[in-house]
């Protein structure tokens, strides 16, 4: 293929914080970006140069935007397969709309990976109550039901603790298609980015722990400390099974593996995502190449970057509840000088929505997560006072 160079128009799908830092790099590289989502005045709005508001399904709008750019990628999962394959028909999508329409229902997903050979806990398809009362009698408790659409940040998941409380968690999902998994004890969390491009050249931004709060992520360590069972083993496997997975796809972009790793020292793949990842965030301040740049070198059809990470990082998530008493207190985490602040421009802060993000560096990863907690300590501290 023709790279696309600079100066072209890069259109994205969605219009979160992913498709802010995407443009942001765009830009920095000589490219104009126009996004598409169903709202206005948007994170990646703020900083394109055009910000199209109309609703996935109108394919008349999609269609019109398309003609106006060079390629278009996803900011998040959850665009209509129509939607893409409206766009297909104009200009390159990339990672493809296939690759969208897999990863974006759990039910297809988990059946990928099973049928790719890729470790996975044990799992069986739930579309009505008697297939969960079967897939309970099989799988056994305790286990996690999980919608097999629109579920992220824990959103979507009943745990089952007895075969009494099935009826309940059928309730609780909305009676809707899933999954039933096994329970996993897991020893940690992990996950790792990897692009693939054009020509099939694989680059990773190698393993990251990943630390949840009410089963949102909280803080990715990077690189995964040793003492998280991560040993240099489990790391390779799990840039084997993330390159099968990109290859397998025929990804042509930026795609995260998130895994369990089992107090068994036993990888498994819980889900994927096909974009930057909240667990790469780390790599805008921390590696040659971020993961947002990477995402756009993919999509062009340019040679990857080099992936190598300048320092040890940790990253820690903004919610919207840190704003409950007042505006945070900026100038406090500003004062960290090892520390760096991202804001999304999100107009209102919710409880658990992500407004932003600190990432410390630092001379151990560990120290660095230390950094970033303390930071963001001292933004609720000062709450009320002005901003800078």
């Amino acid at each position: 293929m023709n790279p696309i160079l600079p100066g072209a128009i890069i259109g994205v799908l969605g219009s979160g914080q992913l498709g802010r830092m995407f443009a942001i790099a765009a830009r920095r590289m000589g490219y104009r970006v126009h996004t598409f989502s169903p709202e206005f005045d948007t994170p990646t709005g703020q900083v394109s140069d055009l910000e199209v508001a109309a609703p996935y399904e109108d394919l008349d709008a999609v269609r019109t935007f398309a003609k106006g750019v060079a390629a278009v990628t996803f900011e998040f999962e959850n665009v209509p397969a129509p939607t893409a394959e409206a766009v297909s028909e104009l200009v390159p999508v990339r990672p493809a709309g296939s690759i969208l329409h897999t990863t974006q229902q759990r039910i297809r997903e988990k059946t990928f990976l099973q049928a790719a050979a890729i470790p996975v806990a044990p799992f069986r398809v739930v579309r009505s109550a008697a297939d969960l009362a079967h897939a309970v009698s099989e799988i056994g408790c305790p286990a996690v039901l999980k919608t097999a659409a629109f579920g992220y940040d824990g959103k979507g998941q009943a745990p089952i603790r007895s075969a009494d409380a099935a009826g309940a968690a059928w309730d609780e999902i909305g009676r809707n298609d899933a999954v039933l998994e096994v329970f996993v004890d897991f020893e940690c969390e992990l996950s790792l980015v990897a692009a693939r491009s054009a020509h099939g050249d694989f680059a990773h931004y190698g393993l990251v722990e990943n630390r949840h709060r009410d089963h949102i992520l909280d803080v990715t360590v990077a690189p995964a400390p040793q003492s998280a069972g991560v040993t240099e083993e489990v790391t390779k496997e799990a840039i084997e099974i993330a390159r099968t997975v990109l290859e397998t796809l025929g990804v042509v972009g930026v795609l995260c593996v998130e895994y369990f790793l089992t107090r068994s020292g036993r990888l498994l793949v819980n889900e994927l995502a096909p974009r930057p990842h909240n667990s790469g965030h780390f790599s805008v301040d921390a590696c040659v190449t971020s993961q947002f740049e990477q995402q756009l070198r993919a999509v062009c059809g340019l040679p990857l970057g080099s992936t190598r990470q300048l320092s040890p990082a940790a990253m820690a998530n903004l919610l919207g509840d840190l704003w409950s008493e007042g505006e945070p207190d900026w100038p406090a985490a500003c004062s960290h000088p090892d520390v760096k602040l991202h804001l999304y421009g999100k107009l209102e802060p919710r409880r658990r929505r992500k407004m932003g993000h600190l990432t410390a560096l630092a001379n151990d990863a560990r120290e660095a997560a230390r950094i970033a907690v303390s930071a963001r300590e001292t933004l609720s501290r000062g709450a009320g006072r002005q901003a800078c």
